[in-house]
């Protein structure tokens, strides 16, 4: 079939207009392209400003960490000066001691001791007592003065020959803890109107260490 000017003329505008189309279809990608990039370069920014966000909480956090922990330092050295003056009328007075050192610590073949309060006294009654303050007591803190008290010769072999007592002052003690602190045969104090004062019963037999 012969070709006329006409077919020719068809084929160039059908040619042409899908041209168009793929011009119009490719701009579109091209702009799709270009608000996948933008949203991907907001992603990316997003990101790094989390991560800068993440930092400074982490920073905060571990600041806050920082004066907590100071805090809970200061509250033990406070709770423990407050005990000292009434556990040493204690220890003088209902105990007879001539020794009252505070905040004993002790070094001795890459071992150390800490002891809040360490009182003795030499001659005839030839005894020490160790006192341990705790703001809130718990059952390791039994614990921990049960092994001061068992290692406290290997520290101290000038009291070697002394009977040892142990003392557990508290601001805050279950009823519970209470009793097991006695049946360990240790002295219980009690704060009461800002003093400690002795919270045992009528012949309480204390352990000795």
């Amino acid at each position: 079939m012969a070709t006329t000017s006409e077919d020719v003329w068809r084929l160039l505008a059908e040619l042409t207009a899908a041209q168009k189309e793929t011009d119009k279809q490719l701009k579109e990608v091209s702009q799709q392209q270009k608000e996948t990039e933008l949203l991907l370069k907001e992603v990316s920014q997003q990101q790094k400003e989390n991560a800068q966000q993440q930092k400074e909480t982490d920073k905060q956090l571990k600041e806050l960490g920082k004066q907590i922990g100071g805090l809970g330092a200061k509250f033990g050295s406070f709770t423990e000066g407050l005990a000292l003056p009434s556990m040493e009328t204690i220890l003088r007075q209902q105990f007879g001691m001539e020794v009252i050192s505070p905040s004993v610590r002790v070094s001795k073949e890459g071992q150390h001791l800490e002891i809040d309060v360490l009182a003795y006294s030499n001659g005839e009654l030839n005894t020490a007592y160790i006192v341990e303050v705790k703001s809130h007591v718990r059952q390791e803190d039994i614990t921990q003065l049960k092994s001061i008290l068992q290692r406290f010769r290997r520290f101290f072999p000038e009291h070697k020959d002394k009977k040892l007592y142990g003392i557990l002052a508290a601001v805050d003690l279950s009823p519970e803890l209470r009793e097991k602190i006695l049946q360990e045969g240790f002295y219980v104090a009690r704060i009461h109107d800002q003093v400690f004062e002795l919270d045992i019963p009528d012949n309480f037999p204390p352990q000795t260490y």
